[in-house]
């Protein structure tokens, strides 16, 4: 047998087995809920088997036009079925299974017409579809109009207003870049969706976990920024508790990180940082661990199970926060511009009020090129995660609940300390 025809069979095969796994979740479905319902398992591997011959045909006789009229043979007898169907019973109006008739149909043409592996994880995609009826169907009535409307502004917002954005600097000290400004608007927003997804299907505490953690990957100012505006939403100190150990998580994702680019980039420099970073990272986890227990604590009570989360999702916020964002970033600039004399300490203080990555990745390259730049080059980079961490606070201060910026200034003032101190050992 030739490996021509080998894989011949093996795309049969294919069509056939797909055809097969969406037959067999049918036939349950028909034997448990609908008996009269449309098709079976032998049904829909017939089906599948239809698609892959015409499709093979059509091939052989370079002509599309056999498979066409076998997809709409299949559609007119499916459609056929379901008027039959819902003539005994009109209460009847679905048309999943005629619909996954016609899928299957072109999923096995698809398998011959050389997309096998495309075939396949489609139909795994429909079967998983037909079987999660009742998740999916539940998963729809937890969503609301205003949920509805806020996924489609942050649509609009990533996938029409954001290509039209210019991404180059547009002020003279290439400070401001519409497209990256953008960018973290969509990702301010995101987050908040993400943490009211999360709390809305994990509960409270543990939702603020996933958010912090995850968020903290991207950008901690984010986090730092969405948390602040949810706890406008919610600004009982029952919601700050878990609201600080979210955001404290992100900023120790942020330590962290900044120690494993510079693993990445320099190693020899991780010698003169892993103390400072160390320390802030540990002091981080152990107030993001008191918050996190406090407030998980008390969303067990019973008397607080009455407690309503709210979508927290606002884009016109998010451009608020981007243009406060953009004002530092303009600040930084200017900064390097005119002060760049006076060191580099001054210059990783001003760098840290809006990013660490960056003044991360230049004084690696400084302590890579100084014959005595390692210290140098730590107490920089601490000096700007301190001040990005002072910055995050002050941003919660201004612009959250009371509540929570009491138990951020508190994490700040334990975070910074232990700082400072490490920074003096180094």
């Amino acid at each position: 047998m030739s490996a021509f025809d080998f894989a011949m069979i093996q795309n049969f095969v294919i069509a056939l087995l797909l055809g097969a796994l969406v037959g067999i979740e049918r036939e349950k479905h028909r034997r448990d809920e609908h008996p009269n319902s449309f098709g079976g398992l032998r049904t829909y591997i017939l089906f599948a088997q239809a698609g892959a011959v015409s499709a093979w045909l059509s091939l052989h006789m370079q002509s599309s036009w056999l498979f066409v009229v076998t997809v709409l043979v299949v559609a007119l007898a499916v459609l056929i079925a379901y008027v039959l169907e819902n003539r005994n019973s009109p209460n009847s109006l679905g048309l999943t299974s005629e619909i996954s008739a016609i899928t299957v149909t072109l999923l096995g043409g698809a398998a011959m017409f050389g997309y096998a592996e495309l075939a396949v994880m489609l139909g795994i995609l429909t079967s998983a579809i037909l079987t999660f009826k009742q998740p999916l169907h539940g998963l729809v009535n937890k969503i609301g109009m205003d949920d509805l409307y806020a996924g489609l502004k942050l649509l609009i917002a990533s996938f029409i207003v954001l290509p039209l954005l210019p991404n180059t600097p547009v002020d003279p000290w290439q400070a401001l870049n519409p497209y990256k400004l953008w960018l973290l608007v969509i990702l301010i927003s995101s987050m908040s969706l993400l943490g009211y997804v999360a709390v809305r299907w994990l509960g409270a505490a543990h939702g603020a976990v996933v958010t912090g953690i995850s968020g903290g990957l991207a950008s901690s100012t984010a986090v730092t920024l969405s948390f602040a505006r949810s706890s406008k939403v919610e600004s009982d100190s029952l919601a700050a508790d878990t609201q600080a150990s979210g955001l404290l998580l992100a900023w120790l994702v942020m330590f962290i990180r900044v120690m494993v680019t510079v693993t990445i980039v320099f190693k020899p420099l991780l010698a003169a940082l892993w103390l400072p970073f160390s320390v802030m990272a540990c002091t981080t986890a152990v107030m993001a661990a008191v918050f996190y227990w406090h407030g998980s604590r008390r969303y067990q009570a019973p008397q607080q199970s009455s407690v309503k989360v709210t979508n927290p999702f606002s884009l016109l916020a998010a451009i608020k926060f981007g243009a406060l964002f953009a004002a530092i970033l303009l600040l930084v600039k200017l900064t390097e511009h005119y002060a760049a004399e006076e060191g580099l300490y001054l210059l990783a203080a001003v760098a840290g009020l809006t990013d660490v990555d960056a003044i991360t990745l230049s004084m690696s390259e400084y302590g890579r090129q100084a014959a005595e730049g390692l210290t140098t080059a730590a107490v920089a980079i601490t000096i700007a995660a301190l001040s990005n961490t002072v910055v995050k606070c002050a941003l919660v201060y201004t612009l959250g609940a009371r509540a929570l910026a009491n138990k951020v200034l508190l994490a700040t003032a334990a975070i910074v300390s232990a700082g400072v101190i490490s920074i003096a050992l180094v």
